[in-house]
This record gives structure tokens, C-alpha cells and sequence, in this order.
């Protein structure tokens, strides 16, 4: 199974994007499942169910800093190498979707009872969001294998 296979999969499982996208590489970069979706599980909902930054871009954006993060304080250059990366995944991202904003997505606001209702009725998260889980795995693998830090 591939990633983007594994994260769509997470996701249907019961896991919020962000969890299915984190999880889907964790043991490429030595973190249990369990951690990884500890710490992508407040993402969910577009941070908290905000309907704000769509969990599955925050769930790529945790795996670039896996990838790419500095580990050393004041090491500038890493450090914008990581933030180059965020930029493009973003840019990717937004061409295939046009919005990184969870209510946009959905074209619905799941932060309000009435949009949470709504959502839930049309079952918009599951209709919808394996098409964001998967744009972004795939465009992560784009990423972790061709990106080259400019010197």
C-alpha cells in the first residue's frame, strides 16, 4: 500500500486528516502510530473543528518538518529550506483545490452548530475529505523525493 493509499485508508478508519496524513508516514521517520496520531489528533476539523487550515495540509505540513525540519537553534537555513517546502506543498495544494481553508473545502463553516449539522447530513467529511487526504500524500511523495535544498 502506498501512502496515499494508507492515508485515504486511516481516514475511513475513523481518523481525522490530519491523523490519516501524519500516520500514513510516522514509521518513515521513527514515530509510533500511536504518537504520530496523539499528536495530529487537535488538528482535526481544521484545527479543533474551527473550519480553519484543513487538517490533511496540517497533517503534510507536520510531515515536512519530519522531513526538512532544523533541529538546531538559529540554523536559518534549514530552517527556510522547511518553510520553501511549505510554500510549494501549499501552492500544490491550492492548485488542485483552490483553498487550504477547511470551510471552503466543504463549502460549509463546520465551526457553527448549523454548518456541524449540515455537514453532518450531507455527510460532506466523508464525501469530500479522502479527495484532500489523498491530494495531499500525493503531493507529499512529490515533495519528499524531489525536493533539494538551494544552496
Amino acid at each position: 500500500m502506498n501512502n496515499p493509499e494508507r492515508a485515504v485508508s486511516y481516514f475511513k478508519e475513523g481518523f481525522s486528516c490530519s491523523q490519516a496524513v501524519l500516520a500514513a508516514y510516522c514509521e518513515q521517520f521513527g514515530l509510533s502510530n500511536q504518537l504520530a496520531v496523539r499528536i495530529a489528533g487537535a488538528f482535526g476539523g481544521g484545527m479543533g473543528r474551527m473550519a480553519e487550515t484543513c487538517g490533511a495540509v496540517t497533517g503534510a505540513i507536520m510531515v515536512i518538518g519530519l522531513k526538512f525540519g532544523s533541529t538546531t537553534p538559529g540554523d536559518i537555513k534549514t530552517k527556510e529550506n522547511a518553510y520553501a517546502v511549505v510554500r510549494e506543498f501549499i501552492h500544490r495544494f491550492k492548485g488542485r483545490n483552490f483553498s487550504t481553508l477547511c470551510r471552503d473545502l466543504l463549502e460549509c463553516d463546520i465551526s457553527t452548530p448549523h454548518g456541524l449539522k449540515r455537514a453532518q447530513e450531507e455527510k460532506l467529511i466523508p464525501r469530500c475529505c479522502p479527495t484532500f487526504v489523498k491530494d495531499a500524500t500525493e503531493i507529499l511523495d512529490q515533495l519528499l523525493e524531489l525536493w533539494r535544498p538551494k544552496t
